[in-house]
């Protein structure tokens, strides 16, 4: 079943994107949820991306199993290879809409999703889907980046643009950027009453990370489907994007370089 809500991913799967979802882990993106996990458990993971996460969450739940969620079977071999890659077979792979789940009520002990709900056209049913597959005394677990909330130094003009650029790429695609600060409010008006809301924060300002971060939007405001759309839709041209992955550079190696990336977590008892 799906849901014609549906917004269009704004990142794509260029390797520019992969290379910043594959350093995903349960602990660094995660941590909120791990107390909550327990041997045995069934847990949902919906927009399960590369799989990162999805393995570390498998492993912490083993013998248990975890159900990975994409919209579509492409999407989903990415998980399909790393699971195979770490040798994690209590994984079990389901194309479905997060708008209309494919599965029963009550299913699962624990319904994760991490940078989903920015992303889809209706945040509000999405977890409201997530809290009906989630078994009575269960949890519902969200966590997304609030883009209005970053932070960086130094203030360079084109990193401005970019954020410009892609907070308008986000919207025209029927997602929200600034879910972070969202994600209290969808879950209270889809029905939860038990909510634990808190917040984290990525930073990167050593050289290594710099490098990593810098380096990999550089790439991804130029050539990925963000790029495509941008171009295509006439809110940039290429020469101001290269403009854009040249700032990117510039912050790289500004050796006083910082940046905070805030996010918004809820952990809801069902």
């Amino acid at each position: 079943m799906t849901d014609e809500r549906q917004a269009v991913y704004t990142h794509g799967h260029h390797e520019s994107v992969l290379r910043s979802h594959r350093v995903r882990t349960a602990e660094n993106s995660a941590a909120y949820l791990l107390p909550h996990l327990r041997q045995g458990m069934s847990v949902l993971d919906v927009g399960c991306g590369p799989g990162t996460i999805t393995v570390d969450l498998a492993a912490r739940i083993a013998p248990g199993w975890v159900t990975a969620v994409e919209m579509t079977d492409d999407a989903l071999s990415l998980a399909r290879a790393e699971a195979q890659r770490q040798d994690r077979p209590n994984i079990e792979f389901v194309t479905s809409d997060v708008h209309a789940l494919v599965f029963p009520d009550d299913t699962f002990d624990v319904v994760h999703a991490h940078q989903v709900l920015q992303h889809v056209a209706d945040p509000v049913q999405a977890l409201r889907e997530m809290r009906r597959v989630c078994k009575p005394g269960g949890v519902v677990a969200a966590r997304d980046a609030d883009y209005a909330g970053f932070t960086w130094y130094p203030l360079l003009p084109g990193l401005d643009r970019w954020m410009t650029l892609y907070s308008a790429a986000a919207r025209a695609n029927g997602g929200e950027p600034d879910a972070g600060r969202r994600l209290l409010s969808w879950a209270q008006h889809a029905g939860f009453d038990d909510i634990t809301p808190t917040g984290g924060l990525w930073c990167f300002a050593t050289p290594e990370t710099r490098d990593w971060w810098g380096g990999m939007w550089a790439d991804r405001i130029v050539e990925s489907a963000l790029a495509r759309q941008l171009v295509d839709t006439g809110l940039a041209t290429s020469a101001e994007l290269a403009d854009i992955a040249a700032a990117w550079r510039q912050w790289a190696t500004a050796p006083d370089g910082w940046i905070g990336i805030p996010h918004g977590e809820i952990l809801c008892r069902v």
